[in-house]
């Protein structure tokens, strides 16, 4: 595969994050590959000359250079679209970065210039069409959350699936996650870790005032609705980004989306061993 067009995403906060851009500008600039960034990381990383409202959809390849929340970010702005994401890391452990800033170059090279067949792969993960009363307001790579939107309250909420009531829940909220996510929001809710590879939608309640306080862990192919039963409102947000605030009788859609996120693995990607070492397991 022999590149011509690069998009780099980058986290604005990362002191290194200017220098790293730079050293990828200068690489594809040597090999004559189109390099341009966000507006809005450009010009925070005062790399203006590399500014650019083109949609990431137009790139052959899209670059994330940061943690797990610009991977988030870099997944969102591409709308779906079927571009390959390579993760550089540039915090802590994170579950959906891989390569180090000291190997990036050599990832790009392996990757872009026609490296042997099975040198890369590319690691599908499920999304999430998320929509507002009908409206398509996101895909989650993570999740989808409703939400109390009164600090001191509960929220009534009314969760449905496949189009048939399934309970009331009096709940802080309801995530409906991916099993990319199962270690996200919902991880700290006390819901189940779900392999990526697996395809699958978690409901999961937070901090319920009901005996029911289970995890679901559904079809990949069943869809669930939330509506907002009380007479509080509550908030939505897709991945950790605030959307809208709901109204009582508003209704929030999750559906398997066609749409996939596609993350460049240079490697066997040992999930249960990125686990491990998060959460400081012992072999015994």
């Amino acid at each position: 595969m022999n590149l011509a067009r690069l998009v780099l995403v980058a986290h604005h906060e990362r002191g290194e994050a200017r220098t790293h851009a730079l050293t990828v500008a200068k690489w594809c600039a040597e090999r004559e590959i189109e390099f341009w960034m966000p507006v809005v990381d450009g010009d925070e990383l005062e790399m203006g000359e590399y500014s650019s409202d083109r949609r990431l959809a137009d790139a052959d390849v899209v670059v994330s250079l940061g943690g797990d929340g610009t991977m988030l970010r870099s997944v969102d702005l591409l709308a779906g679209a079927a571009v390959p994401l390579i993760g550089i890391n540039l915090g802590s452990l994170g579950y959906l970065t891989e390569v180090e800033p000291d190997t990036m170059c050599d990832a790009l090279h392996r990757f872009g210039l026609g490296a042997e067949a099975g040198e890369w792969h590319l690691d599908e993960r499920m999304l999430l069409d998320v929509a507002v009363n009908g409206t398509l307001v996101g895909r989650a790579l993570n999740e989808a959350v409703v939400e109390k939107n009164q600090s001191g309250h509960t929220v009534r909420l009314l969760a449905r699936i496949d189009g048939h009531p399934f309970t009331h829940y009096e709940a802080d909220g309801l995530i409906v996650s991916t099993p990319t996510g199962s270690t996200a929001y919902s991880l700290s809710a006390r819901g189940p870790i779900v392999s990526p590879q697996h395809r699958a939608i978690l409901l999961t309640p937070v901090s319920p005032h009901m005996l029911f306080d289970r995890s679901l862990v559904l079809s990949p192919d069943e869809v669930v609705e939330i509506e907002v039963a009380g007479h509080r409102r509550a908030d939505v947000a897709v991945d950790g980004q605030p959307h809208s605030v709901l109204s009582p009788g508003d209704v929030v859609r999750c559906s398997p989306s066609d749409a996939t996120a596609n993350f460049v693995r240079f490697g066997a990607y040992r999930y249960h061993q990125i686990l491990k070492s998060k959460f400081g397991l012992a072999d015994r």
